[in-house]
């Protein structure tokens, strides 16, 4: 897709982003597709259907992106955010899952998640997106008077020097083939690995028999590999020489007559796809700065997407129900999932969807560190409140943690200190 102007180039990655994020909004919510009711169901339950779901979506994205990206439609070599980045963010990527993990579950569900619920009309979940924006937006942008952030204050110092620099991209296909054979090395990997899956997925009868699961996962995959193709082929036609929107912008003092159109920054026009965490920051630095136009961005016009997608849905079906919340336990499960959501989230560099099918599409090692790490997270938390829902006062923290360990094999039978229900 090739335009004559930066602003119509602009206006097509926004409108591009808001309406796949519209069609996954809808989907989303009429399918109920769920990561953190995926990972409630299959350790709850051992109900696999929407754990499928999520791996199916997982599937379509890393089979899409594999391919796309050989024959030259899609690059995430240079995303953003930038998942191949040479530096394994081992610590950032293991405490920010796992943080998000915990978060998600007491928070009654994900980033994207979040915003379905706003949409449907849980104020609960407003009061989530409150918290993880603020939280976002000042992990990454100083506070006012200050060139101190909080991920300066709280983290980089200790934690960036437990990074691994691996040289160059830290993806499966330039660890394994080698930097020259790189790309090759990511379609076979990507091919292996998406078809896994896809036979993982679909040897369950229950799974291909349910439409709703089939349906989200595979919209979901679809939206992300969309992303990824929508911001990797917009061009300028710039005299004659044809520069990509973040090439004009590092460009713009010799391409461009004035400063009019001109976004704030120029990462966020880099290829990239669906992530919902340091989007809702930016979007509360949208709304804080009066809605600047500079500031509307990819995540920005994503968030609004899914939220509206969501909304209509809940309209048509009449599904939309106002919910508060039901105790000040309740509130305060949200308040602490929403605040380690933001600060995980940010961490980890992504979210159930930022990492575990954005990320993993590019099959970047520290995305696939993020999605464990988010899965772990839940899970125990979900264990560690099964007990001591069950057990009251005789279970205390230590003890159910350390049998949700021992259910999740982690730990030896040996060392459980509550008896299995």
């Amino acid at each position: 897709m090739q335009f004559e102007s930066f602003v119509e180039a602009h206006q097509a990655l926004l409108l591009g982003a808001f309406l796949i994020a519209l069609v996954m909004g809808a989907v989303v919510n009429k399918t109920n597709f769920c990561t953190m009711g995926a990972v409630s169901d299959f350790v709850n339950m051992g109900d696999t259907g929407r754990l499928r779901a999520w791996l199916f979506a997982i599937a379509v994205a890393v089979l899409g992106v594999s391919v796309l990206e050989y024959v030259g439609l899609v690059n995430p070599d240079e995303a953003f955010p930038p998942y191949r980045g040479s530096l394994l963010l081992l610590a950032e990527n293991v405490l920010g899952g796992l943080m998000f993990g915990v978060g998600m579950t007491l928070a009654s569900g994900c980033g994207n998640k979040t915003l379905i619920r706003i949409g449907g009309g849980n104020l609960k979940s407003i009061v989530v997106f409150a918290i993880i924006a603020v939280i976002a937006y000042f992990m990454i942008n100083p506070f006012p008077g200050s060139d101190q952030t909080l991920m300066s204050v709280l983290f980089y110092d200790w934690i960036r020097p437990l990074s691994v620099d691996m040289g160059a991209h830290q993806d499966l296909g330039t660890v394994l083939a080698g930097e020259e054979n790189a790309v090759m090395g990511r379609l076979v990997i990507g091919l292996l690995l998406g078809v896994a899956l896809l036979v993982f997925t679909l040897k369950s009868s229950d799974f291909r028999g349910n439409r709703d699961h089939l349906l989200g996962g595979l919209v979901v995959g679809l939206a992300v590999l969309g992303a990824w193709y929508v911001s990797s082929n917009i061009f300028i036609d710039a005299d004659g020489e044809v520069v990509s929107l973040s090439e004009y912008y590092e460009q713009w003092d010799m391409l461009a007559d004035s400063d009019e159109g001109k976004p704030a920054a120029g990462r966020p026009l880099s290829p990239q796809s669906y992530t919902f965490i340091n989007p809702m920051g930016q979007t509360f630095g949208y709304f804080s700065s009066g809605l600047q136009s500079s500031l509307l961005t990819f995540g920005v016009v994503a968030v609004f997407g899914v939220v509206l997608g969501s909304l209509l849905y809940a309209l048509i079906s009449r599904s939309f129900r106002i919910e508060w919340f039901s105790s000040l336990a309740d509130v305060r499960n949200h308040v602490v999932g929403a605040v380690l959501m933001g600060f995980g989230g940010v961490l980890g560099m992504g979210c159930t969807i930022g990492q575990a099918i954005t990320g993993v599409s590019t099959l970047a090692i520290g995305s696939l560190l993020t999605f464990g790490a988010i899965f772990l997270g839940s899970a125990l938390t979900m264990k560690v409140q099964y007990y001591k829902m069950v057990y009251e006062s005789e279970a205390t923290f230590h003890k159910a943690l350390i049998t949700a360990l021992v259910d999740l094999r982690l730990l030896p039978s040996g060392l459980r200190q509550l008896e299995a229900i």
